[in-house]
C-alpha cells in the first residue's frame, strides 16, 4: 500500500504503519494535551498504542489461520481505522473461509480472557458502554476495547469479519458470486449507517470507517464477479499477441519512446533467444526519467520475478497473480526448441529429398522433439513463410513475431 512502510517482518508478513496513522496519534496527543495536561496525552497514547498491538494481534490471527490452508500473508498494515492483512487470496472453500475469519476476533478473545483471569480484571460485558470511564484502569479498559473489537468485527459488514462469515453461510446455497453480491450489498447498507452515526455523533473515525467499508465491499464484489466470468477460460484467450518488446540492452531513452508510440503499460524483456527476462513497467520508466539517470538501461530497471504460466493454464492465475504490487504476469514464451524446430521444419523439403531423413516423424526423433509438435511447426511455416524467413535471418524477433502468427495454433507454445 502507498504511503506506508515497513516497521519488521514477523511471522512471514511484512508490518507495515500508514503514514495516517501517526497522524491519528497527533490528534489524539494534541487535543489531550490542551484539554488534561501532558500526563493525560501520554497516558492516552500508551494506550493507543496498546490498542494497536491487540489489532496487529488481531490481523495475525487472520494470518496464521489462513497459513494452515497455504495462503500466505505478504503484508500487515496498519490504519487510523485498524488493521488490514493482505492475503493472497481469500479461501473459496466456505469453512475456510469462516475459520479464517473468526481467527481475528478469536485471538481478541483470548486477550481479554488473559486479563480477566490473569490480570484479575472486571469481565463485565456492561463496560463496554463506558469505554471513556476516566475512572476505569488501563488494564480494564484494554480489556473493554478487545470486547468491544470482537462485537464490532462480527457485525456483517461485509468485507469486515462478521461480513465475511456471512458470505460463506450464504455461498453454502446459493453460490460464491452470488452470495458476495448479497452480502456486499448488505455491507454498503451497513456502511451508510455507519456514515449516519458517525456524522450525528461527530466521530470521524466511523465516518472513515463507513467510506472504507463502503468501497472495499464494491471492489471485492468486482473482483469475485471477475473470478467467476473467467471460469473455464485459458490464460490465452485473454492474452495479448501484439505488443511491442526491448532487450535488456536498450536503453532507458528507447524505453520512453517505446511508452509514447504505445498504449502499453508494461515491456515485456526478451534476451537474444527470446526467453523473458523481466519485465519493464510504466512507472519504473516515470520513476527513472524523473531521476534522470544517465546511462542506465532496461536491465538496470526492469522486474525480474514475473509470474508465467502456461497457455493453457486457467486464468484464475492470473488474476490471482495481478494482486501482487507492482507485478505484471506473461503466458510462457517460445524458446529455443522452438526456433531450432522452425528452422528445420522450413528446410524440411530439401533436406528430405537430399536424403538427410526419411519422413517428418523421423526428423522429430533425431531433433527430440514430439512429432505433433513438429508438425505444428510445419503448418506454420506453410502458413508465413515471409515471417519465417525473417525470423532465421534474424531480421525480426521471434518472440515479438512468433506472438502474432502463432495465436491460431497457440497450442505449439506449450507442447
Amino acid at each position: 500500500m502507498s504511503w506506508s512502510f515497513s516497521i519488521g517482518h514477523i511471522l512471514g508478513s511484512d508490518l507495515r504503519v500508514h503514514a495516517t496513522f501517526f497522524l491519528l496519534l497527533a490528534w489524539i496527543g494534541t487535543a489531550t494535551w490542551l484539554a488534561e495536561g501532558p500526563a493525560a496525552a501520554f497516558a492516552n497514547l500508551a494506550f493507543v498504542l496498546a490498542l494497536f498491538a491487540c489489532v496487529v494481534a488481531h490481523e495475525f490471527g487472520h494470518a496464521l489461520m489462513a497459513r494452515r490452508y497455504g495462503i500466505r500473508t505478504p503484508d500487515i498494515t496498519l490504519l487510523p481505522i485498524g488493521g488490514m492483512a493482505r492475503l493472497e487470496k481469500i479461501p473459496e472453500n466456505p469453512r475456510e473461509e469462516i475459520a479464517v475469519a473468526l481467527a481475528g476476533p478469536a485471538v481478541n478473545v483470548v486477550i481479554w480472557l488473559v486479563l480477566v483471569l490473569g490480570f484479575g480484571v472486571p469481565g463485565n460485558p456492561a463496560e463496554l458502554a463506558s469505554l471513556e470511564d476516566p475512572s476505569q484502569s488501563f488494564l480494564e479498559r484494554l480489556a473493554a476495547v478487545n470486547l468491544f473489537l470482537v462485537v464490532f468485527n462480527m457485525i456483517p459488514a461485509f468485507p469486515m469479519d462478521g461480513g465475511r462469515v456471512f458470505r460463506a453461510v450464504l455461498a453454502g446455497s446459493m453460490g460464491r458470486a452470488r452470495a458476495t453480491r448479497w452480502a456486499a450489498r448488505a455491507g454498503q447498507a451497513i456502511a451508510f449507517l455507519f456514515g449516519y452515526l458517525g456524522l450525528v455523533s461527530g466521530n470521524p473515525i466511523l465516518i472513515l470507517i463507513a467510506i472504507f467499508v463502503f468501497m472495499a465491499a464494491m471492489a471485492e464484489s468486482s473482483d469475485v464477479e471477475m473470478q467467476d466470468l473467467v471460469k473455464g477460460v485459458m490464460a490465452r484467450d485473454a492474452m495479448i499477441t501484439a505488443y511491442e518488446a526491448l532487450a535488456p540492452s536498450n536503453t532507458l531513452h528507447a524505453a520512453e519512446m517505446a511508452l509514447l508510440s504505445t498504449t502499453q503499460s508494461e515491456f515485456p524483456v526478451v534476451d537474444a533467444d527470446g526467453t523473458l527476462a523481466g519485465i519493464l513497467t510504466k512507472s519504473a520508466i516515470i520513476a527513472h526519467h524523473q531521476g534522470a539517470t544517465q546511462g542506465a538501461t532496461v536491465a538496470d530497471v526492469m522486474l525480474t520475478e514475473v509470474p508465467s504460466l502456461e497457455l493453457t493454464g486457467p486464468l484464475e492465475r492470473a488474476l490471482d497473480a495481478l494482486h501482487l504490487p507492482d507485478i505484471a504476469t506473461s503466458a510462457r514464451k517460445p524458446n529455443s526448441t522452438l526456433v531450432k524446430a522452425l528452422a528445420r521444419a522450413f528446410h524440411w523439403k530439401p533436406m528430405q529429398e537430399s536424403g538427410e531423413f526419411a519422413t517428418i516423424t523421423e526428423l522429430a526423433a533425431r531433433e527430440g522433439i514430439a512429432p505433433s509438435y513438429m508438425m505444428r511447426v510445419l503448418r506454420l511455416t506453410l502458413i508465413a513463410p515471409a515471417n519465417v524467413t525473417a525470423i532465421l535471418e534474424g531480421k525480426q524477433k521471434p518472440e515479438v513475431t512468433l506472438a502474432r502468427v502463432l495465436e491460431p495454433f497457440s497450442a505449439i507454445w506449450t507442447a
